[in-house]
């Protein structure tokens, strides 16, 4: 069969080449074209166009590149179109792919969602029109599953966490080469250069606070080298991996961490963490007052409670994180308490099963089923 998968960041890639894979498994003759990055073309996935291309956050950064994002639309749906696909498959990337489920549906072709977009957050209004141009929704948070359920009596299904698995495997594979000789304090500040710039800053003025750690930056994939160059050249103490998260991650002590994927991919590897948010201010005030949700941190959200803390906007200075970094660091009862509140939040995630496998699962009973 022909699918055609589109996914537009990083973590859409990560999580669609892990579809990809057990896609064929139980297709052994799949034909797959897509919109994602190095991990689904290295899993066989005939790479259309990379998220370095679609990715833009924020309410403003959104309107100073409409253009650029017509135009990616007028080109997805021409090539779709040329490809024919038997399956579309939109992976989370909400604003984009929401808009190509519309246009997919009128022109007769089959749609599955994986990764739902997080609605019960804001703009739940768009349910309406997601239930009539989604075929097949597949959900990886718990509470997902209730929410569609009970309150748009809409049946989806909840296939787990993709993440757990990947964090599994990290730890099967263990830490890798040293980083250093100082306990490590590791800094992931966000995979965009617009988030990268606003919280690199305030985290690197840590490794001035904290001395006798080592300070090191996941550095996002695809960025280029002068782009830290230029953020690092004023702390020579500080040292950057790339593609080795989880290796940096494993080896750490504590974690400042943008707010996102990232804070669960923490959590789930057992590492205590701080979580960083800092938008444009016009950005953050639009967000404030639509966005529905008590926390911004997937950790927080799945637990109900605040298991991490979170800086936000103003609070999000070197004072506040040089305390909460300390707390991290230094208070073992808190650190137990977090570590336990990770433990139980694995277990809600490994509920569903293993995410890619069950996902792919769900989707060959769809097509088998005749996409009904």
């Amino acid at each position: 069969m022909k699918y055609y998968i589109i996914a537009g960041e990083a973590s859409g890639d990560l999580h669609g080449s892990n579809l990809i894979r057990e896609i064929r498994k139980n297709d052994a003759s799949a034909h797959i074209r897509c919109w994602g990055g190095d991990k689904m073309k290295a899993q066989g996935g005939d790479l259309v166009k990379h998220y370095r291309e679609l990715a833009f956050m924020g309410f403003t950064e959104v309107l100073m590149n409409l253009r650029t994002i017509f135009r990616n639309l007028a080109f997805c749906k021409k090539d779709i179109g040329e490809f024919k696909p038997d399956v579309l498959i939109l992976v989370d990337y909400p604003g984009f792919n929401l808009r190509i489920a519309r246009w997919a549906k009128e022109q007769g072709i089959r749609v599955v969602y994986y990764i739902a977009p997080q609605v019960w957050a804001w703009k739940e209004t768009r349910v309406k029109s997601m239930k009539q141009c989604i075929d097949l929704m597949l959900v990886i948070l718990p509470f997902e599953k209730e929410y569609f359920k009970n309150k748009w009596n809409w049946e989806v299904h909840y296939v787990g966490h993709p993440l757990v698995e990947e964090t599994d495997a990290a730890v099967t594979k263990g830490t890798g080469e040293r980083l250093s000789d100082k306990p490590v304090v590791a800094l992931l500040p966000g995979s965009r250069k617009q988030e990268i710039s606003k919280k690199l800053p305030v985290m690197l003025e840590m490794s001035r606070r904290f001395p006798e750690y080592r300070f090191v930056v996941a550095k996002a994939p695809g960025t280029d080298e002068e782009y830290y160059k230029e953020l690092l050249s004023n702390y020579p103490g500080v040292t950057n991996v790339q593609n080795r998260t989880y290796e940096l991650l494993l080896q750490s002590k504590a974690a400042l961490v943008t707010s996102g994927t990232a804070t669960l991919e923490t959590a789930l590897l057992g590492i205590p963490e701080v979580v960083c948010y800092k938008g444009s201010p016009i950005s953050y005030q639009i967000a404030k007052r639509v966005i529905k949700v008590k926390f911004i941190s997937l950790v927080n959200l799945i637990m109900d409670r605040e298991i991490v803390k979170e800086l936000i906007q103003d609070a999000f200075n070197p004072d506040n994180l040089e305390a909460e970094l300390k707390i991290i660091l230094a208070d073992e009862e808190r650190i137990l308490k977090m570590k336990a509140e990770y433990a139980q939040l694995k277990v809600l995630l490994q509920q569903g099963g293993d995410a890619s496998a069950t996902a792919a699962g769900h989707i060959s009973r769809f097509l088998s089923a005749g996409g009904v």
